[in-house]
């Protein structure tokens, strides 16, 4: 039996799309003679279709696209990701479903048991958990066919009573395939391996893992997908943050006899500041790429200051968009030094995309002017520095209104945690490029990006980082040294450790508790923040679900 894994970009709603996408698939199988065609999870409608799940016209176009990709399987076999009804009056409405076709018809319907419901999943809220299991019979072997559950370890939580391997094993299967829209972040690949080849020796059976590719708001799936032979070794697996696909002989694969890997990942525990940089690099482009793409976008603006964070977002919108779809725009104020200035039409001129220079010291001006009979007699403070930022927020938005640009936010982790920004200034956007990544992992992109030749202007990356709103203004002023700074963060926010054991890793207590303080206090300002693209086990967003008004460790 030949199969192939087909690993596709998929867009969420965009039925005629993934349709096309599905069935050119199919006819590239069949081309190549095989027997049946693997894709992913919920690849019908995209994945996570969220509230959309909701709106029965939404469930019936579904339908339509199984009914339309079935009349393409007289020759082949299918299986596909699409939600499926649920007859019983109890429970949720609608199953998360893998659709086996075959002979134009639907042969079986498979149902999801491990509904996840932790950091960016919600699909307990949506599905029922299946209720029975059942192997594919296909061409005389038989197919234990499960949808991306992958958690094993099923505890003590009553939505996960049975696990459908468990079950499924006792049929004599003869190979797993599992079907799964799994996001990344920059630890995940390596679990996501030990996670599979423990239940292929679990099951001694071989797997073939078809996970989706492609971005979808914040969230970045990363391809990756899997053959793994009865031994737990990786037969095969598929480029990363690109669409693929791959045919294997069934037979081959089970008479693969080779001595199991003795490989085991630890997953890390203190933030590495360079860790699999050039997959968090992947990942920004897809998701600057996907995001333009899939809503219909071309060109996006930023403001560019001759800082880290701004070259890196430039760079690394400009290798996704195209430089010409890049505009950079300088916007010096009183207290911004020459040199940056400088820094930042270098770092243009480098990536040749276009750029301009509007100095603000009249619009600052203007406004100190305006609200001097308010102001008067009171000392320079953080009001004159962020009005510098808001003007900037407003010169980049009008342009963007004017010119159809998306603005792209600069904003890193670092400053996201403990509010160092300023709302509907230098915290506006349409996409948050760097709002997943800390400080230092700024500057590690800014040196992968310059991997080969200078990019990045060196003075950019050697230079302390500074807002410039203020004389001599330095961020040191107002935070820990990054270094430090980002692994307490990291800790705390990734790790979910709180301050008692963060301080017993060696932190000082002071220190501790002052940035804990910033980052449960400026929870209002992330609140109103754009999208964020996705890239650590724990971002800000849809996965961290936090109370504004709230007191904890403050």
């Amino acid at each position: 039996m030949k199969i192939v894994m087909a690993q596709q970009n998929y867009h969420i709603g965009n039925f005629e799309l993934n349709t096309e996408k599905i069935i050119s698939g199919i006819q590239d199988a069949i081309a190549r003679e095989a027997d049946l065609v693997v894709f992913s999870e919920l690849c019908v409608c995209g994945y996570p279709p969220r509230d959309f799940l909701e709106f029965e016209d939404f469930i019936n176009k579904c339908y339509a696209a199984i009914d339309t990709i079935k009349t393409y399987t007289h020759r082949i076999a299918v299986i596909v990701g699409a939600p499926c009804r649920n007859p019983q009056t109890e429970g949720k409405d609608l199953f998360n479903a893998a659709w086996f076709l075959h002979e134009g018809e639907v042969k079986q319907v498979v149902h999801k048991t491990l509904l996840p419901t932790y950091d960016v999943f919600d699909e307990y809220r949506y599905f029922e958990p299946a209720y029975e299991w059942n192997v594919i019979p296909f061409k005389g072997k038989k197919l234990a066919v499960t949808i991306c559950e992958d958690i094993w370890n099923l505890g003590d939580n009553p939505l996960y009573r049975v696990c459908p391997m468990d079950v499924l094993i006792q049929q004599q299967p003869d190979v797993m395939i599992n079907i799964s829209a799994s996001p990344f972040d920059y630890d995940h690949d390596q679990d996501r391996k030990e996670i599979i080849r423990a239940n292929v020796l679990k099951y001694k059976l071989p797997m073939l893992y078809s996970c989706t590719v492609g971005s979808q708001t914040e969230i970045v799936f990363d391809g990756g997908s899997l053959v793994f032979d009865a031994q737990g070794n990786i037969v095969k697996e598929l480029s990363y943050f690109e669409e693929a696909s791959y045919m294997l002989e069934l037979d081959e694969l089970l008479q693969s006899s080779r001595p199991s890997p003795v490989v085991k990942h630890t997953p890390i525990k203190e933030l590495v500041f360079d860790y699999n940089i050039d997959r968090i690099y992947q990942a920004l482009v897809l998701g600057i790429r996907d995001y333009f793409g899939k809503m219909g976008f071309t060109k996006a603006i930023l403001g560019s200051s001759g800082g880290i964070d701004s070259a890196v977002t430039l760079a690394i919108a400009c290798d996704a968009l195209g430089k010409d779809n890049v505009r950079a725009v300088l916007m010096p104020s009183p207290y911004s030094t020459e040199h940056s200035v400088d820094d930042a039409v270098a770092l243009s001129q480098n990536l040749g995309n276009p750029y301009n220079v509007i100095r603000i010291n009249n619009i600052y001006e203007s406004f100190l002017s305006t609200l001097e009979p308010q102001f008067k007699g009171l000392p320079f403070g953080l009001a004159e520095e962020n009005m510098q930022s808001r003007i900037r927020g407003n010169l980049l938005m009008a342009l963007a209104n004017k010119f159809g640009y998306i603005l792209l936010n600069t904003s890193n982790k670092s400053e996201l945690s403990t509010g160092y920004g300023t709302l509907y200034g230098d915290m506006a956007g349409g996409l948050s490029v760097l709002g997943d990544t800390y400080k230092m992992q700024v500057y590690a992109l800014a040196r992968y990006i310059n991997r080969d030749k200078e990019i990045i202007p060196a003075n950019i990356i050697e230079k302390a980082p500074s807002a410039e709103l203020r004389p001599n203004q330095k961020d040191t002023d107002s935070l820990p040294d990054y270094s430090i700074l980002d692994r307490v963060l990291y800790q705390y926010i990734e790790r979910r450790q709180g301050p008692r054991e963060i301080i017993a890793q060696g932190f000082d207590k002071a220190l501790v508790n002052r940035t804990l303080k910033l980052v449960n206090t400026n929870e209002y300002k992330r609140n109103q923040f754009c999208p964020i693209i996705r890239v650590s086990s724990k971002a800000f967003g849809v996965g961290r679900r936090v109370p504004i008004v709230g007191k904890y460790l403050s």
